[in-house]
């Protein structure tokens, strides 16, 4: 696999995880994901390496503009809303697994 295809997969990736931060409906997502893919589609056939790069650190500065304030976290994910919620009590003497 080459760098730019193992970068642009990132980026597709960052962009939705990132597009799911602002719309978490995944009805209206949805909408969005496709939007996002098109947009990738679109600069598929590009092979010249300048215009790659250039399109690259344009994504990047266009996803880093986008970045939410609070992005979204698992519920039961770390730092999400559950994270170790009703822990059983520490136990002074007990092994702990």
């Amino acid at each position: 696999m080459s760098a730019h295809r193992a970068t642009v997969m990132s980026l597709y990736k960052r962009s939705l995880k990132l597009s799911l931060d602002w719309t978490i409906q995944r009805d209206l997502w949805r909408q969005e994901a496709l939007h996002i893919r098109t947009q990738f589609e679109s600069n598929k056939n590009v092979t010249n390496p300048k215009e790659i790069q250039a399109l690259i650190q344009a994504t990047e500065r266009k996803l880093a503009e986008w970045e939410h304030p609070d992005p979204y976290k698992l519920p039961l994910g770390p730092e999400g809303t559950k994270w170790e919620r009703n822990l059983p009590p520490i136990v002074p003497g007990a092994e702990h697994h």
